[in-house]
């Protein structure tokens, strides 16, 4: 599957992390844009209150009141798995949301961003298995 952004082919599988989880089916290099998440642009105050009924969280809150949500309409990088230790980092901006590579990604890799820089507010129990893990997202 490629993100239609970029082209770096990623496959959505089962994960150790949480459920499902998006892995590189190709290597990654270090500091390149893997791609962009897609989604319905909602309220924060509907993306909460879905994220509550599913009690799952596929969205990102932005500045000015907004999200996307990933979960119903969005692509591959909605599954993107929290670590305390991650592999790459989120950039939002705008209306959107756009992830690189902290460091090479080996093909098979898992691919993992750290929530925290994001709008969660630390309630989650972390389940990434990192040997600093913080405990809560």
């Amino acid at each position: 599957m490629t993100n239609g952004v970029i082209g770096y082919r990623v496959k959505i599988k089962k994960s150790p992390i949480h459920g499902r989880g998006v892995f590189a089916d190709e290597k990654i290099p270090a500091r390149r844009k893997i791609g962009e998440m897609t989604g319905a642009i909602i309220t924060v105050r509907e993306a909460r209150r879905r994220a509550k009924q599913r009690g799952a969280i596929a969205l990102v809150e932005f500045s000015d009141g907004w999200a996307v949500d990933g979960f119903d309409h969005g692509n591959a990088f909605a599954r993107i798995n929290h670590s305390c230790a991650p592999n790459a980092w989120m950039r939002v901006y705008g209306h959107h949301v756009e992830f690189y590579a902290r460091r090479v990604i080996r093909m098979g890799e898992e691919i993992t961003c750290d929530y925290v820089e994001s709008h969660h507010d630390g309630k989650l129990r972390c389940r990434c298995g990192a040997k600093r893990c913080r405990g809560s997202i």
